[in-house]
C-alpha cells in the first residue's frame, strides 16, 4: 500500500496566489495549508485550497472588502470569493479542550504557524507552503508521505480523542492515498473506535462513502473491521464466518472484501459489494453432508442494508438503489432477450449494469469463476436491447390505454392487458406494432369472455 510522493508538483492556482500576495502586502504571513499541500507533494490536483494567516479575521475582512464573507468568525475563518472560486482563509489558532470528542469548546488565535499546525490530525496534513515555495513541515509530513505512513501529530490517542471522526478520516486517507497507519496510530484507532458512537451519522457516512471509493478500501477494511462494526455491528458477524461450500474459498468477510476490490470505485457499487452478503450469517444452514447453504440471504441482506443505511441517514436514492441491488444480487436472470428485457424493465439500464458488475465481482471472489462468460453474455444482450431501443416498458408499447378502451376495456382491465401485452412483446410472441398488439388484445378479450 506504500505510495510515494509525486515528482511533479501542481502549481498554486493564480487566484490562490493572489490571496496570498494580498495578505503578504498587508504585512501578514500567509500559507497554503493542509490537504492541498499534501496533494501537491503527491502530484494530485487538490480539490480545495485552504489558506492560513497571521491576520485576524477582521483584518482579513478589511483587506478583501466585499469579496470576503464572515463564514466562521468564531473559528477565525473568512471565505474569500475569487470569481467562481471560494477560498477559506483562517487565522492561526489554538484549540481549547474537547469535551464531546467532536469539537473544541474554545478557540484562541496565535501568531505561531507551528502552533497552528500542532493542533492538526496527521503529519501529512500538518504542512504549510507559502507562495514562494517555502515549506513549513515541523512534524515530518513530507517524510511520512515518502514512506507511505499515516501518523498522528503528537500523541495519537490524544489527537483521536479530541475528535473521534479523525479515526474514519485516517481510514479514508489509508483507503484513498495508500497510507498505512504506523503502530501507535493504528493501536490508538482501535482503542478509540467506540468514541465514533458520539459522532453525527451524516458525518460518518460522508467519510465512509469516500473511504469505500478508495483504491485501497478493501485492504483498509481488512485491517479495521472493528471500526466499521461500531456503527454497523451487523458486519461483525461476517468476519471469520466460514461458508462450508465448494463454491467459496473464503469466509464471508474475506469474500466480501475481494468482491469490493473487484468493482469500480463508485459509491453505490462499493456499498452494495460491501453489504451484498451481510444477510448470510443469519441464514446459514448445514446439510447432512456438511455443506453450507444460505437460503433467503439476499432478502435478509436487503432488510439489514436498509436499516444500516437509514441509521447513517443516507439519502433515499442511494439507499433504495443499494437495497435493490442487494436483493437482486443472487437472482438468476435468464441470459435471453426476454430475461434481460424483464430485468431491464424492472431495474432500468443504469442499475442493471450495476447489477452485472456486482455479479461479476461476486463470481471473481469465489473458488470458481464459472459464471463470467454468462455475465458477459448478459451484458452483450443488454447492449443490443439498448442499441435497438427495445420495448421493455409499458410506455414504450405501440398502444395506449385509450386504444384498449376502444375494445370495451376499462379500469383495471386496461392495466392488466397492457402488462400482458408487454410480456408478449418481451417473449417475442408479438411485434410491438399497433395492429399486432390490438389484435392480440382482441384475442385476449375474446378468450376472457
Amino acid at each position: 500500500m506504500q505510495l510515494k510522493a509525486g515528482r511533479t508538483m501542481t502549481r498554486i492556482p493564480g487566484y490562490v496566489n493572489e490571496i496570498l500576495q494580498t495578505l503578504e502586502r498587508g504585512g501578514y504571513e500567509a500559507w497554503c495549508v493542509g490537504g492541498c499541500v499534501r496533494d501537491r507533494f503527491l502530484g494530485r490536483e487538490p480539490q480545495d485550497w485552504d489558506v492560513t494567516t497571521s491576520a485576524r479575521p477582521e483584518q482579513t475582512m478589511a483587506l478583501f472588502g466585499d469579496r470576503a464573507e464572515a463564514t466562521g468568525l468564531r473559528h477565525g475563518t473568512v471565505t474569500v470569493r475569487c470569481g467562481t472560486e471560494r477560498v477559506e482563509v483562517t487565522t492561526f489558532r489554538l484549540d481549547g479542550a474537547y469535551r464531546d470528542h467532536r469539537r473544541p469548546e474554545t478557540v484562541a488565535f496565535t501568531d505561531s504557524l507551528t502552533e497552528d499546525l500542532r493542533r492538526r490530525d496527521f503529519t501529512v496534513n500538518a504542512m504549510a507552503m507559502d507562495r514562494h515555495g517555502t515549506v513549513c513541515d515541523p512534524f515530518g509530513g513530507q517524510e511520512d508521505l515518502a514512506q507511505g505512513v499515516l501518523r498522528c501529530v503528537g500523541a495519537a490517542e490524544e489527537r483521536l480523542r479530541e475528535d473521534a471522526l479523525r479515526i474514519l478520516r485516517g481510514l479514508r486517507f489509508s483507503a484513498c492515498l495508500g497510507l498505512v497507519p504506523e503502530a501507535e496510530t493504528e493501536a490508538a484507532m482501535h482503542r478509540c473506535a467506540p468514541l465514533l458512537a458520539d459522532i453525527a451519522p451524516e458525518r460518518i457516512w460522508e467519510e465512509l462513502r469516500r473511504l469505500l471509493c478508495g483504491l485501497w478500501a478493501a485492504e483498509t477494511l481488512r485491517r479495521f473491521p472493528d471500526i466499521l462494526a461500531v456503527f454497523w455491528p451487523e458486519t461483525a458477524a461476517m468476519v471469520g464466518f466460514e461458508q462450508h461450500s465448494c463454491h467459496h474459498c473464503y469466509d464471508v468477510w474475506e469474500h466480501t472484501l475481494h468482491a469490493l476490490a473487484a468493482v469500480p470505485g463508485e459509491t453505490v457499487l462499493r456499498c452494495t459489494a460491501l453489504l451484498h452478503d451481510v444477510g448470510k450469517p443469519a441464514c446459514f444452514t448445514l446439510d447432512s453432508a456438511g455443506n453450507g447453504h444460505f437460503p433467503g440471504h439476499p432478502e435478509q441482506g436487503a432488510v439489514l442494508t436498509d436499516a444500516m443505511l437509514r441509521r447513517l441517514r443516507v439519502n433515499n436514492r442511494t439507499r433504495e438503489t443499494v437495497v435493490r441491488l442487494v436483493r437482486w444480487h443472487d437472482r438468476n436472470i435468464p441470459r435471453t432477450p426476454a430475461g434481460i428485457g424483464r430485468a431491464l424493465s424492472e431495474l432500468g439500464e443504469e442499475d442493471l449494469r450495476r447489477l452485472l458488475e456486482i455479479k461479476r465481482a461476486d463470481n471473481l471472489a469465489q473458488a470458481r469463476q464459472d459464471l463470467l462468460g454468462e455475465i458477459r453474455l448478459a451484458g452483450d444482450i443488454l447492449d443490443r436491447l439498448v442499441e435497438d431501443h427495445a420495448c421493455v416498458r409499458i410506455n414504450q408499447l405501440a398502444v395506449r390505454g385509450g386504444d384498449l378502451a376502444e375494445l370495451g376495456l376499462a379500469g383495471v382491465e386496461i392495466g392488466r392487458t397492457l402488462r400482458a401485452l408487454l410480456d408478449a412483446v418481451l417473449d417475442g410472441a408479438v411485434p410491438n406494432t399497433r395492429e399486432a398488439l390490438m389484435q392480440y388484445a382482441r384475442n385476449m378479450n375474446h378468450e376472457t369472455v
